[in-house]
């Protein structure tokens, strides 16, 4: 019988945690404050950002949105960047994306100093985790952190098992690869490029998927009594929303699976808000 995880709920309770971590800090005299540049009039950003900044501040954090028009250029939102990183009221800064075409994302993004850099995109952050540096304070990737804590908490054991991740993005794949490899897991990552991706998933233990690509992922493709986590989210004609994962179908196969919406979405803003906490943290060590 499949079980199903339950990031709604898995997000609540790391909240209620980050809650009560930003009350310890306030009685210090430190608020966490966390920053979101926002670029260009994107429905689906626009409702990410302020989902964001509503969750910072209902768990008593400080929360500031900078908006900029489509038409902005690179060096305004530089000096915005620059602002923030010598704020020290912000303790965690992200650009949120996409961006309009003519911006260079990655010099936006190394742009924040590593200290602030709550997505984990600064190469040295980047760096420290591929390295598995010994000393934890630094950010990750809030997706991929927010999965990892899933299956930790549903006592999937990582030591030596194949896992097939679909995606080499640095939001999801990349860093979720070292997070794993840091595990001890055997990761294998699939691209377009890949040749004959079917039998990599197929027999991938822990199958993790974040293509953009609706219920790409079929019931044949799924090793029986694997554990599957659906990264993706994508709005269909009618509306609803579904998976990289053809749900309905492979949750028949699978031993853990994530549904979508409720699964990792829900994990990805609470840890965001996390390792903002963490963030302002460290500043005081």
């Amino acid at each position: 019988m499949v079980e199903l995880i339950d990031g709604k709920q898995l997000a609540k309770q790391l909240n209620e945690e980050t809650a009560t971590r930003v009350a310890a800090l306030k009685k210090r005299g430190i608020t966490p404050g966390i920053a979101v540049i926002l670029v260009g009039d994107d429905p689906a950003s626009a409702i990410y950002t302020r989902n964001k900044h509503r969750k910072a501040e209902k768990l008593g954090m400080k929360s500031v949105l900078k908006t900029f028009p489509a038409d902005a250029s690179q060096e305004e939102v530089m000096a915005c960047v620059q602002e923030l990183n010598n704020d020290p009221s912000i303790h965690a800064i992200l650009v949120q994306s996409p961006l309009p075409k003519h911006f260079d994302e990655k010099a936006l993004d190394n742009a924040i100093i590593p200290e602030k850099d709550v997505d984990g995109f600064h190469p040295y952050n980047v760096g420290r985790l591929y390295n598995d540096d010994p000393d934890k304070r630094y950010p990750v990737s809030c997706t991929p952190r927010g999965v990892l804590k899933m299956l930790d908490h549903y006592n999937v054991d990582l030591d030596g098992k194949d896992v097939v991740v679909m995606g080499r993005s640095i939001l999801v794949g990349k860093p979720m690869q070292s997070l794993l490899q840091n595990r001890n897991a055997t990761v294998t990552m699939l691209s377009a490029y890949t040749k004959d991706e079917e039998f990599y998933m197929r027999h991938a233990d822990i199958l993790i998927v974040a293509i953009g690509h609706p219920q790409f992922v079929k019931a044949q493709d799924v090793k029986e009594g694997a554990v599957v986590i659906d990264v993706g989210i994508n709005r269909l004609e009618d509306g609803s929303l579904c998976g990289d994962v053809d749900f309905e179908n492979v949750k028949e196969k699978a031993s853990l699976i994530t549904p979508v919406p409720g699964g990792v979405g829900p994990m990805t803003i609470a840890s965001l808000m996390a390792q903002t906490v963490d963030l302002a943290e460290w500043s005081e060590e």
